[in-house]
């Protein structure tokens, strides 16, 4: 393929586009390990590169065209690989859907979508009976029987594992600002939406996330392939000729087994995967293991607890689904709740609600824009009312809530919309509940503001407990006192068995804002606990 176009910020698409990149790498290194599945099978480049042929040979006969949408509805593994790669060595776009989803959200991303095609796990697919297909005439079902759907066509595994045939030509060169997939943000509290995304911004994203890493790595993707944090690591390890550990899911009990047995040597850590990791006793795997770097998002106080006691250095970045990775850090990075700083091509302000520009130190919205044409998303699908707000003056509005330090790290503080004010303080419940993660029983938590009797907010503080633990909510307060100030401990208290959840995992937290004190809440002021400002002498 000739590159048909001289800005250096654009790589040939022998770098970033899929078939070719692909090509390249089955022809350099035909024999090399590119995927290793969780049943312990792996595919070559040269085996990935026929497996992603093949597929696309049978997507083609179902008349699949370059330019298409398809939906893809699989778990992790070697299925959810060879849909993927297929679609998009056609140049079709790879519409991947969450695979908690069934009744009104699964109708909105099949509607939205536009996709005839879908491919889909045999345990899954019975939820289309429940909704209206909207323009699906046709699917192939893996791992189990097709049950009768009314209006669309049945396949087998067999459509996507021809035999013979021949690939069709491509109208045209695939570009790297052509759409390689829409990805669907699980929204709090309105529709999913599908964020557009060029192989550029993928190859971009993969790439800026993982820097350090080369062809020798091999990085564990527990996260799944209808999110970010799966497609990015898999696109960054093509991009530079690794390999992949896929499993389907993180897991706690095995993760270091699996490290060891698939010789992974990088992960990402979401969430409260790493606090879940140190919170484990001691064992003698806690060394003897692979693994050499862990992406920590966002980074916890366990950081540096996780990094010594296991041997292995911490990075962590900003990113989202709509960007590409703008803010990173280095290894070990320090303080808690860092991000980084900006890498190299990326513009970033702190702004307020009318994008001006804030004091240095002050809390405002993070936007940005890089300087590599289409390295962030192109849009939201069907949706130019929510394109236009997020790319308002050209910048793309993060809805997230950030400072910026004295040395130039940048801090998140807060979802926007989840910042609590109360008796006038503004308070991060990010930062209130890294608090109350740190507590030793403590599994998950969540920090929400809920009206109070006086004016402004209180804030009410949900928290799920480590297995075979418990929790008096008054010795909470005792251990909070001490690490934060007076007006961000939480007055009051909520222990659930599972905090609630999107399908993708995003703690919804409007659910608890709409229960709000429940005959289950405890109240530390009727407890008798007040707690009042340090008065300092003069």
């Amino acid at each position: 393929m000739t590159k048909l176009w001289f800005d250096p910020r654009v790589p040939e698409a022998e770098r970033c586009v899929l078939r070719p990149l692909l090509d390249r790498h089955a022809a350099a290194t035909p024999d090399k390990v590119f995927a290793r599945f969780a049943d312990g099978s792996e595919w070559t480049y040269r085996q990935t590169q026929a497996i992603a042929r093949q597929a696309a040979i049978g997507l083609a006969a179902l008349g699949v065209r370059q330019g298409d949408h398809v939906l893809s509805w699989l778990p992790n593994g070697p299925d959810a690989i060879r849909v993927w790669f297929g679609l998009n060595y056609l140049g079709a776009v790879y519409v991947p859907i969450n695979l908690a989803y069934r009744g009104g959200v699964l109708a909105h991303v099949v509607a939205n979508s536009d996709a005839k095609l879908i491919v889909a796990h045999a345990d899954l697919v019975g939820r289309l009976a429940e909704i209206d297909c909207a323009a699906l005439t046709a699917a192939v079902v893996l791992n189990g029987e097709a049950p009768v759907l009314p209006r669309l066509a049945m396949h087998a595994r067999d459509a996507l594992e021809p035999a013979g045939g021949d690939l069709p030509p491509l109208a045209r060169d695939i570009a790297p600002w052509d759409m390689q997939s829409i990805i669907y943000t699980s929204g709090t509290t309105g529709p999913s939406k599908g964020v557009m995304s060029s192989y550029l911004q993928l190859y971009t994203m993969g790439t800026e996330s993982f820097p350090s890493l080369g062809a020798d790595d091999r990085f564990m993707v527990n996260l799944p392939l209808f999110h970010v944090g799966g497609t990015a690591a898999v696109y960054a390890m093509l991009a530079v000729g690794g390999s992949i550990a896929i499993v389907e899911a993180f897991d706690t009990a095995s993760f270091w087994r699996v490290v060891t047995e698939t010789r992974t040597t990088a992960c990402v850590l979401l969430g409260v995967m790493a606090t879940f990791l140190v919170k484990q006793p001691p064992s003698a795997q806690d060394r003897s293991h692979t693994l050499t770097a862990a992406i920590m998002v966002p980074l916890c106080e366990d950081a540096a607890a996780f990094s010594a006691r296991f041997g292995c250095d911490v990075y962590t970045v900003f990113n989202m689904t709509e960007v590409s990775t703008p803010i990173r850090s280095g290894k070990n990075p320090a303080p808690l709740a860092t991000c980084g700083r900006p890498r190299s091509g990326v513009e970033a302000r702190i702004v307020d609600e009318n994008d001006c520009e804030v004091a240095p130190g002050s809390v405002g919205e993070l936007i940005v824009r890089t300087d590599r044409p289409w390295g962030m998303n192109h849009g939201y699908y069907k949706n130019p009312e929510a394109t236009a707000r997020a790319w308002r003056n050209g910048w793309f509005h993060t809805g997230d809530a950030f400072r910026v330090g004295e040395d130039g790290q940048f801090f998140f503080v807060d979802r926007m919309k989840d910042a609590i004010r109360r008796r006038g303080e503004n308070i991060s419940s990010f930062e209130v509940e890294t608090e109350l993660c740190a507590h030793p029983a403590i599994k998950e938590a969540a920090a929400v503001a809920v009206p109070s009797e006086f004016a402004e907010e209180e804030v009410l503080a949900a928290v799920s407990l480590v297995e075979g633990t418990t929790l008096d909510p008054a010795e909470l307060i005792a251990f909070l006192t001490p690490r934060m100030a007076h007006f961000m401990v939480p007055r009051y208290v909520r222990i659930v068995p599972d905090l609630p959840k999107t399908p993708t995992q995003k703690v919804q937290k409007h659910l608890l804002r709409s229960e709000g004190i429940t005959t289950d809440t405890w109240d530390r002021e009727k407890a008798g606990i007040r707690l009042r400002r340090q008065r300092l002498s003069a």
